[in-house]
């Protein structure tokens, strides 16, 4: 069992215990966000970081600006 750290721009988002370690461009699912394995340091011999880059979040817009308004 090992100690991942996963970071995101310098910011560490999560730690986890796990058993089999991420490789790199591997796409994983944290916090329910799809991303991918950028880069992979082994710090001791238990401990590792995880660096990766969320997928970007599409926003649909609305078809037109008058939707969200009361007809009289």
């Amino acid at each position: 069992m090992m100690v991942i750290h996963i970071y995101e721009n310098r910011t560490e988002v999560l730690n986890q215990f796990v058993v089999r370690i991420p490789t790199v461009d591997e796409d994983i699912r944290v916090k329910g966000r799809k991303a991918k394995v950028v880069q992979v340091n082994q710090i001791d011999e238990k401990k590792y970081h995880v660096h990766v880059i969320y997928e970007k979040i599409v926003k649909k817009q609305p078809l037109t600006k008058e939707l969200g308004k009361k007809k009289r």
